[in-house]
């Protein structure tokens, strides 16, 4: 097992899918920080050296990551439906946000809409 930012992971897991599996960081930024660290894209927890293993830690530990990375994004929304825009009153009746129609299929958008993304299930 590997210990990366306090989560364990198997050796076998992919560096890419481990560094992903955090929120708030995608496969972008997760390309980024193994290019820093000049690791191949197909590498494996177990493969790679207990220091670069510390410094992916310390790189991690410096981002907005997990529970602040969600926290920024329910402000967001809170501070949209606070102001009364049109996505915050979106947002607050569990409608689609981002221009999609509601005649037909909007219960993917009822779901994600309900909670308010980050964890909260409170809908005004």
């Amino acid at each position: 097992m590997v210990l990366l930012l306090g989560v364990n992971f198997h050796e076998m897991a992919l560096v890419k899918k481990a560094l992903e599996s955090f929120y708030g960081l995608g496969p972008q930024a997760s390309t980024r920080i193994m290019a820093k660290y000049t690791i191949y894209p197909r590498a494996r927890l177990g493969t790679i050296p207990p220091k670069t293993v510390t410094a992916l830690t310390a790189e991690l530990s410096t981002m907005t990551l997990e529970n602040d990375a969600r926290r920024i994004v329910q402000d967001n929304i809170k501070r949209l439906r606070d102001m009364g825009t049109y996505r915050g009153r979106r947002h607050a009746m569990g409608l689609p946000v981002r221009g999609q129609r509601t005649r037909n299929q909007i219960e993917t958008a009822k779901k994600l809409n309900k909670i308010e993304r980050g964890g909260t299930s409170s809908k005004i």
